[in-house]
């Protein structure tokens, strides 16, 4: 199935239900950073859900609708990445990330999302990208503004998550300012 190389210690490949396990540990072993500004870990509470998890991947790329993909490093998994939809009219998707505690740091996120963006905008001829981030999360915001991506506004109480109300900010990243300010 589909794999992007990265570097020569990472890449990044579609879910398959055998990694449903691997997925599974991961996201247990991370439950309380991760759970922090994402809601799925609450929802994951066996590999079972996990497996389900990447049954819906795997049936929203067959209706070429995005996917999530692993983050290798090391031929171990570390993270996931992906396009958690495709907006075909407005040519658009959204990114979304998340790292395992132990990999944080090392610019895995970072370098996926370079290819991500790369595949977006070449391959698939999107318009525009966001990447939608917990406000309070520093490290997570880090990445788009890293990349380029514009602040375009805050969504206020985006969600309840851990008894607090989370706002969101969004960002957002067109064609031509990536083509302008291409990452290698």
């Amino acid at each position: 199935m589909y794999k992007a190389i990265i570097n020569e210690d990472t890449y990044i490949s579609i879910f398959e239900p055998r990694h449903a396990e691997a997925l599974y540990h991961l996201i247990d072993g991370s439950r309380d950073s991760i759970g922090e500004w994402l809601s799925f870990p609450a929802k994951t509470n066996n590999i079972k859900d996990t497996r389900l998890f990447i049954e819906k991947s795997l049936k929203r790329l067959s209706e070429n609708n995005g996917y999530w993909a692993g983050i290798w490093y090391n031929e171990i998994l570390v993270g996931s990445i992906g396009y958690l939809y495709i907006d075909w009219t407005a040519r658009k998707t959204e990114i979304g990330y998340w790292l395992g505690d132990d990999y944080a740091g090392k610019g895995l996120v970072t370098c996926a999302c370079q290819k991500l963006i790369n595949h977006a905008f070449m391959d698939l001829e999107l318009r525009k990208i966001e990447i939608n981030v917990a406000s309070k999360n520093t490290k997570s915001k880090a990445i788009p503004e890293r990349l380029g991506f514009k602040k375009e506004g805050i969504i206020r109480n985006f969600e309840y998550l851990n008894s607090e109300y989370l706002d969101r900010t969004v960002y957002g990243l067109l064609k031509e300012e990536w083509t302008i300010n291409r990452n290698p």
